[in-house]
């Protein structure tokens, strides 16, 4: 085993001995924004746990104060987006990450603040897809990661609509 394989396998078992404000930076777009490696399989799982994160946010958002857009909406285009990647893990023979985003969620003070957790996921989403997409990579996972990309942009406009609603 090499020093980088057991530092690597150090840290993923004390990960989860951190607190969540820490473990939440390096899941998702957080961890893509951190990471050097942008390998295919390292941008398809930063990829696909933002939008796991995504979703369980805008869940717990839900469930916390009722039906709200644009939450409502969105949510179900998040669904879609998991559904996009799953595809690519297997078509390339990688194990797909298990979801659990639900640790690493930020609970809302309020409906004001849902929105703008909102309105960051979405900016972090388009940064780590604009990211990936200067990257080579295989055309259908470029035309993945920018169908991904367009998709965040259109939910960024309307979390700032809702936010001047407030």
């Amino acid at each position: 085993m090499t020093k980088k394989t057991f530092l690597i396998l150090l840290f993923c078992i004390l990960l989860p001995l951190t607190n969540t404000a820490y473990a939440a930076e390096l899941f998702g777009a957080k961890s893509a924004e951190q990471s050097s490696d942008l390998t295919i399989q390292n941008m398809l799982t930063c990829a696909i746990q933002d939008e796991y994160l995504a979703h369980a946010e805008y869940k717990s958002i839900i469930n916390k104060y009722g039906t709200i857009r644009p939450f409502s909406n969105i949510i179900r285009a998040e669904e879609i987006h998991i559904n996009m990647l799953i595809p690519l893990f297997k078509k390339y023979g990688f194990k797909l990450p298990d979801n659990n985003a639900e640790k690493h969620i930020l609970i809302p003070r309020d409906s004001i603040n849902a929105v703008e957790i909102g309105v960051q996921a979405e900016i972090d989403n388009i940064g780590m897809y604009e990211k990936f997409l200067n990257e080579p990579l295989p055309e259908d996972i470029q035309n993945a990661f920018q169908r991904l990309k367009s998709a965040s942009s259109n939910h960024l406009r309307a979390f700032r609509t809702a936010l001047k609603r407030y």
